[in-house]
């Protein structure tokens, strides 16, 4: 269901969101998304793993999730939901049997990246792992997250690293059960009620390790890690599993995921997919080949009928029109982290932080914004108004059927 290269929109609408534009431009406001419902009659409000959010913008796990004045700003700034930097599982002595990807280096590399067939993109990079303190720094960062977001509609999640043994090793089940006891104990200590989020992270660098060259093995992990997981704290974990792109054949990627769907039990979502591996240079990295891949098998997906759990989308999300491609292929919401580093120049904002200037760029950009590409879908008759506004939501359904739009 190809989209054209620019929104069409009625004459009204359009001055509509230049107006708009103009008025938050030098100070994004942190409710932008309750803007953009009074004033442009669309609501933004989707789910993410199983929680409502207030618009589809939410941060990856990463280099730009990991200290306090990142979340801070991120809250000011009204970003739907944060993954935390990805915290590497311990045992209660503190061992540690991926270790290995605690590699601290905060320099990252913000660079153009052109995609196979010719697509100007941006990717960044870095030799960093996951979190390169312990577990008991991580939950200190993970209860001070917390108290921060208690007022605030922006969500807040972990994400782990579990052990993956290679195929003759067994899990290192009290890695699983200490790490995800001990951040159930935060979130519950920060007053929640309800189950914890948590997402698990199956990195792109382990494309780069012999472990991926298994496939029975990496099976085996997606048969047995949700049960593992979810098994430490019973009715306690909602889990996402971010899934990686694998070094093979998008068959392969397809059953990963029918793997995931028939796990006992299955994830709550699946967050698709993980950055591509670079052999050669040793790096993951995004850009156009990374979307490119990631619709495609969401395409296959949707022409096989299969039947996933809820999907968050992540990979080249530099637009509102890409968060849209996904949207129509299924994905609920968005997870970004390459497009919170790009040039000033890059985002149409002159005022506020850079995950502000970086949402209103998402949001109300002229020809690559959320609004203008919902606007475009409702004229085109591929989405209805439902009490007399639209909803984002109505674009996730409508995808199956949405035919060229």
């Amino acid at each position: 269901m190809p989209l054209p290269d620019a929104p069409s929109f009625s004459v009204e609408r359009r001055a509509k969101l230049r107006s708009l534009f103009d008025r938050t431009c030098a100070d994004p406001p942190s409710d932008i998304a309750a803007i953009i419902r009074d004033e442009c009659k669309i609501d933004l409000a989707t789910i993410y793993g199983g929680m409502s959010i207030a618009h589809p913008f939410g941060k990856a796990s990463g280099q730009l999730s990991c200290t306090m004045p990142q979340v801070e700003d991120d809250l000011r700034a009204g970003l739907a939901f944060i993954v935390l930097k990805t915290v590497i599982a311990e045992d209660s002595s503190g061992a540690r049997e991926m270790a290995a990807w605690t590699v601290r280096d905060t320099k990252m590399s913000v660079e153009s990246r052109m995609s196979v067939r010719g697509e100007k993109g941006w990717t960044v990079t870095w030799t960093g792992r996951g979190w390169h303190g312990t577990l008991a720094d991580y939950l200190v960062f993970f209860g001070d997250a917390l108290r921060a977001t208690r007022d605030s509609a922006t969500v807040v999640v972990p994400s782990v690293k579990y052990h993956l043994p290679s195929h003759d090793e067994e899990f290192r089940r009290p890695e699983y059960e200490h790490t995800t006891r001990r951040l159930l104990d935060v979130w519950t200590n920060a007053g929640h009620e309800d189950a914890m989020v948590l997402e698990k992270d199956f990195s792109p660098t382990l494309a780069g390790d012999r472990r991926s060259e298994d496939k029975s093995a990496i099976i085996r992990w997606l048969q047995e890690v949700p049960g593992l997981i979810v098994s430490a704290g019973p009715g306690c974990v909602r889990l996402g599993v971010k899934v990686m792109n694998a070094v093979v054949d998008d068959e392969f990627q397809l059953t990963m995921l029918e793997t995931l769907a028939g796990a006992e039990p299955t994830p709550a979502f699946l967050v698709v997919f993980n950055r591509l591996f670079d052999m050669d240079k040793g790096v993951a990295y995004g850009g156009g080949d990374l979307s490119d891949r990631n619709l495609r098998v969401l395409d296959l997906i949707r022409d096989r009928g299969l039947s996933l759990p809820p999907l968050s989308a992540t990979g080249n999300i530099c637009s509102g029109r890409m968060m849209i491609e996904y949207a129509l292929r299924g994905c609920e919401n968005g997870q970004l982290h390459t497009f919170f580093q790009l040039p000033r120049s890059e985002y149409t904002a002159t005022g506020g932080n850079r995950t502000a200037s970086a949402l209103h760029t998402l949001l109300l950009h002229q020809q690559k914004g959320l609004v203008p590409w919902i606007w475009h879908l409702h004229e085109h008759d591929v989405i209805e108004e439902i009490d007399g506004e639209l909803r984002f939501r109505e674009v996730v359904v409508a995808g199956a059927g949405a035919g060229n739009v």
